[in-house]
């Protein structure tokens, strides 16, 4: 083995393989498009021949970026954040960027913990899942962009959310269209949950139904599983649920069961999020679907051109959801 093969390539071995200089290798890992197709294939496949791994530092002190976004989120067992972060690699890391996680957990201590750690490690940007501190409320040092509605944004954040009044308010309208007017809703306290019940809320009562609700604090399964209980403990008629949530339905589903009634036969669930727990076979859940892949595209956008240009003014923009039909909701008996 010679002496190539048993150490870490270097950019020169990279430009030696592939006939061109140091310097074009190195304009071809900042900005591929500058190169021509012709040297930029012969810098591809020579990297991918020799197994090439730019050095994250070294490209950190070659200039005053070092390639990485920051992703603040509050909770992991929360399935939106997948397709957020599905949504934001498929942007940027074509370019080069690498997404650094930090999970939070609620806490203003722990939110702080995870952000000041972030930029700690100089990344040029931040997307805040989560709710801002106090102290991020006033100032970001980076361009940020807020995911998800949140009850602050820090000055000079971008927003980019779900519409997720809109999204209520289409589940109400499919449970109405089917004849529900025993209808109850599980909801959180967070803020996307709180537009949710607005936007549901709202739908019901222009109806002139009431609407029942259990709330709770979170929204995980358990969460959905308590306030299911409830709601069809102190309400035994309702003959639909919309739940805050697919991993709160869930729960629904169990409450349901262990009452002796089906879905969607005595009661009709409809989720929110359409995440792989609605599209599996087993639950085939009505959904919202929120598109948060695309709230994850959009941010990465957003965060690419306020890197270029800090100037850029703040920006407020709403993702459209859908309704994704399927077993769990019928019409009323």
């Amino acid at each position: 083995m010679n002496s190539a093969q048993s150490r870490r390539p270097t950019l020169y071995d990279v430009a030696t393989h592939a006939g061109v200089s140091p310097s074009l290798v190195s304009l071809f890992l900042k900005d591929p498009e500058r190169v021509s197709a012709k040297r930029r294939d012969a810098v591809h496949n020579a990297i991918s021949e020799l197994g090439y791994r730019p050095s994250r530092a070294a490209t950190t002190l070659a200039s005053s970026r070092t390639k990485s976004i920051g992703l603040v989120i509050d909770d992991y067992r929360n399935l939106w954040f997948v397709d957020l972060l599905r949504g934001m690699e498929s942007v940027l890391s074509d370019l080069g960027y690498q997404v650094m996680l930090a999970d939070s957990r609620p806490g203003e201590n722990r939110i702080k913990e995870a952000t000041d750690g972030l930029l700690a490690m100089h990344v040029d940007a931040l997307v805040i899942a989560a709710e801002p501190s106090e102290s991020m409320l006033a100032r970001t040092w980076v361009p940020t962009v807020v995911a998800g509605w949140r009850k602050g944004v820090p000055a000079g954040a971008d927003l980019i959310t779900n519409d997720d009044d809109g999204g209520g308010s289409m589940a109400a309208n499919h449970l109405l269209g089917l004849g529900h007017t025993r209808i109850g809703h599980l909801s959180g306290s967070d803020g996307a949950s709180a537009h949710r019940r607005a936007g549901f809320r709202r739908a019901v009562a222009s109806a002139g139904v009431e609407l029942l609700i259990g709330e709770s604090e979170g929204t995980s399964e358990e969460d959905g599983y308590g306030a299911a209980c409830w709601l069809l403990d102190h309400h035994p008629g309702t003959t639909a649920i919309f739940a805050a949530n697919d991993t709160m339905a869930l729960g629904a589903f169990a409450a349901i069961k262990a009452r002796g009634l089906s879905v969607p036969s005595d009661i009709s669930v409809i989720g929110y999020d359409n995440s792989p727990l609605a599209k599996s076979r087993y639950l085939d859940l009505t959904s919202v679907d929120n598109r948060s892949d695309i709230v994850g595209v959009d941010a990465a956008h957003r965060l690419l051109a306020r890197i270029e240009d800090p100037t850029l003014e703040p920006e407020r923009k709403l993702i459209e959801p859908t309704l994704v039909l399927r077993s769990t909701t019928a019409a009323v008996r």
